[in-house]
């Protein structure tokens, strides 16, 4: 079976304590960066090792490299800074710090690689195929609008996408250059979209909420033109993962037909909460692509039950027909540095659990 795969999972695994540790050291000049280097790559072995053996057909890294699952990425991209949160916008249930923000300040392109060797690692270290994991180009839009990219740089935003799909071409294209066969879209926008107050907050920053989701479908199949032919893509999007809160609630009714109007091959959505609504929006799922159902929390540590896990998928079978199914956790485990309110242990029984249940309701599992 071709990504994506009937057990999967999001990306983000949690930072070892040692890793942690080292990572404070570099920052307080304890420790120098190329030694960082290397404590990473050990990590990162660990948590491929750790993914083959439980059975899945794909690994990440774990993004053991970031702090952040967009910064990290949208940072090298020329043109664009990382600013502080400067209010209230998208406030986070039960936090009160808030993430930076990428705004555009410049012309967008994409003059450096961007994780390159990272990915080359990940790939020369696993027997499985080697899943990259990167933001959506929305990212460089959601959070501050069109409030949040210059209009010296901008006046009109039509260059500026033009620019981020170009940008993204070249990025890519690199990836694929190292092997790469495997390509992930992380785009909350979606997801976001489907929230009210997040429309509100869409209309204060300058922007139509209703033309969004379209116009975030056309960056990203933009973004895709003249991709490797072997290259599998799939978007995940979710309601918000930072510390074991969430952002956004709503079912995704209003963003499917733009969302699943994308030329990629498979869709990572998360149902693990009454946030997210019902399976009813997949009946729009066109018959080429697949669905990966996000059923297994990375939120808490409590293990989701076999049985439970099977009824959520015969109930989403009912919608979309179980040989375009997937099973997955909702979100990654550690979408930024801080981590999720769960244990290693705990993550990987998650996991493991992922695995058993794919095998007994899937044969290709």
């Amino acid at each position: 079976m071709n990504a994506p795969y009937r057990a999967d999972h999001v990306g983000s695994l949690l930072r070892p304590a040692w890793l942690t540790q080292a990572r404070s050291l570099v920052r307080s000049g304890e420790m120098h960066p190329g030694d960082l280097v290397h404590i990473e790559d050990r990590a990162v072995l660990d948590a491929i090792h750790r993914q083959q053996n439980l059975g899945l057909r794909s690994v990440t890294d774990g993004e053991y490299r970031r702090e952040w699952w967009h910064l990290d990425f949208l940072s090298q991209l020329d043109g664009v800074t990382v600013t502080p949160n400067p209010g209230e916008k998208f406030k986070i249930e039960g936090q009160s710090e808030q993430p930076p923000i990428a705004t555009v300040t410049g012309k967008v392109s994409c003059s450096t690689p961007i994780m390159k060797l990272d990915f080359a690692f990940l790939d020369t270290m696993s027997q499985v195929p080697a899943k990259m994991t990167i933001p959506s180009p929305s990212m460089l839009h959601l959070r501050g609008g069109r409030a949040g990219i210059s209009r010296e740089a901008y006046p009109d935003l039509e260059e500026f996408w033009a620019d981020v799909a170009a940008a993204y071409r070249i990025a890519i294209a690199n990836y694929a250059e190292m092997g790469c066969r495997y390509l992930q879209f992380d785009d909350v926008s979606f997801a976001y979209l489907c929230d009210p107050k997040i429309r509100a907050n869409c209309r204060a920053n300058g922007d139509d909420p209703d033309a969004l989701p379209m116009m975030y479908a056309r960056a990203i199949d933009a973004a895709l033109v003249g991709k490797h032919p072997d290259m599998r893509v799939t978007i995940h999007t979710c309601r918000g993962n930072f510390k074991s809160a969430w952002v956004a609630e709503g079912g995704y009714a209003p963003v499917v037909d733009a969302m699943f109007s994308t030329q990629v091959d498979g869709f990572f959505m998360e149902f693990d909460s009454e946030r997210a609504g019902s399976f009813e929006p997949l009946r729009a799922l066109p018959a080429d692509k697949q669905v990966v159902l996000g059923l297994v929390t990375t939120k808490v540590g409590e293990l989701e039950s076999k049985d439970f896990l099977k009824r959520r998928i015969d109930e989403a079978a009912r919608v979309v027909p179980l040989d375009r199914l997937g099973l997955s956790p909702q979100c990654g485990f550690s979408s930024t540095h801080h981590g999720n309110a769960l244990t290693e242990d705990e993550q990987w029984r998650k996991l493991e659990r992922v695995v058993e249940v794919a095998r007994e309701v899937w044969p290709d599992a």
